[in-house]
């Protein structure tokens, strides 16, 4: 960069330790004052899930896709105040305007205000004997989201932000070109992994019903939560503390590689959940299981598997994303791109993904800190999947300050 290498301003691992910490209260804070069920807001899990996962992929969008265009050449910490001001303004145009208005207007799955108005005129009796009206329109974005996670960052991980590039493209063309590609990919797969969830909530011949009750135990979407949301954590360990190992051994050319990279990456995905399922209950208490099934059946202690698997990926968001971006890789020896930096780094991620399991569900962060009431008892903790939430508000801090920040005042140019 022209304005110089950044470098931590305390030295390593002070400025890790208390990026970490700094992240933490400042989460821990906004929950409060937006999810915490004690807090003036309240917002807990919807819609306050849905805004957070949508201002995660608007951000990716204006980094990743747009690299902070027009703003790249502000000074911090303006740069990140107006980036953030803008997400906040695009996330309520994608979910108000373009999902609830205008692609709510021919999907109604997709419009909050229209299922609430069909459920009030008695179009929607299922629904109605649900409780819940709206709140499945919320469901149907952060299901739009969790696809977009991965197929939106998938092309500049694995495709080398193929076939948008190599070319002449500058921003926002170049940026734009890759969010209609990706866009296209995000739309083929939520028709195919998150639309047919709607056909089950609204039954009739317009949608069809999930194709993988069979495959999963469970029609519910939380089967596509389960392993998808691995293929997302694969993906970013890619591109953080693994360096881009280990598919620096596939040395074929664009699309091939990256298609490659992809079938590998949702296979080891898909395996990784299976082994989710049959490890899980060495710790979970049989209580959970036998209040699922007693509740509603044997195919809702397999939706608690497969949300549950997902929620294990969920927790190893924080460690590996604060040790690349706020301890610099930090592994044994001099070479951080050595292979034995890689295991031991991956060793090092799932580690302390299961201490910070231990105390959200053992120590009970859930219920003390965060006021899931219904946490009080051990064997109610597990069943509802909500450590998901935290883990990506966890993170949000980091991201901002990351991408739109660009680590001020965490780190400094040397010049």
């Amino acid at each position: 960069m022209a304005n110089g290498v950044l470098k931590p301003r305390w030295g390593q691992p002070l400025t890790g330790i208390i990026s970490l910490f700094s992240f933490t209260l400042i989460a821990w804070l906004l929950w409060y004052l937006f999810s915490d069920p004690r807090g003036p807001v309240g917002w807990f899990p919807y819609p306050f899930v849905m805004y957070l996962a949508m201002m995660i992929l608007v951000g990716l969008w204006q980094h990743m896709l747009l690299g902070d265009w027009p703003f790249q050449n502000l000074s911090q910490p303006l740069r990140g105040i107006v980036q953030t001001i803008v997400n906040l303004i695009v996330v309520w145009f994608v979910i108000d305007v373009l999902f609830y208005r205008l692609l709510g207007t021919g999907f109604n799955f997709l419009s909050y205000y229209g299922l609430e108005a069909a459920n009030a005129a008695g179009k929607l009796p299922t629904v109605a004997e649900a409780g819940a009206t709206g709140l499945f329109a919320q469901v149907a974005v952060v299901g739009f989201v969790l696809i977009g996670f991965f197929t939106y960052p998938v092309f500049t991980i694995f495709f080398g932000k193929w076939p948008v590039m190599p070319s002449d493209l500058k921003q926002p063309n170049r940026g734009l070109a890759e969010l209609g590609w990706a866009s296209l990919v995000t739309l083929f797969c939520y028709a195919i992994l998150i639309v047919p969830f709607s056909g089950l909530l609204f039954p009739g011949a317009a949608l069809n019903p999930p194709w993988w009750g069979a495959i999963g135990g469970t029609q519910h979407v939380h089967w596509v939560f389960g392993w998808w949301e691995w293929a997302i954590v694969i993906l970013f360990l890619t591109a953080n503390v693994w360096r881009m190992k280990p598919w620096t051994l596939i040395t074929l050319p664009q699309p091939w590689r990256g298609l490659l990279c992809t079938l590998l990456c949702f296979v080891a995905a898909y395996a990784i959940a299976l082994f989710c399922r049959k490890i899980i209950p060495m710790w979970v208490p049989a209580e959970t299981f036998q209040v699922l099934e007693a509740a509603k059946g044997a195919s809702e202690v397999q939706r608690f598997y497969w949300i549950h698997s997902a929620e294990i990926a969920g927790f190893t968001l924080m460690p590996f994303l604060v040790w690349h971006h706020y301890f610099d890789d930090w592994a044994p020896g001099t070479d951080v791109d050595a292979w034995s930096a890689f295991f031991f780094r991956t060793a090092g991620v799932f580690l302390f993904a299961a201490l910070i399991y231990l105390v959200y569900y053992y120590a009970n962060f859930g219920h003390w800190a965060l006021g899931n009431h219904h946490m009080a008892d051990l064997g109610e903790r597990f069943s509802h999947g909500e450590s998901l939430v935290w883990n990506f508000w966890w993170i949000i801090p980091l991201l901002w300050n990351e991408w739109f920040f660009h680590k001020w005042p965490f780190y400094v140019h040397e010049h």
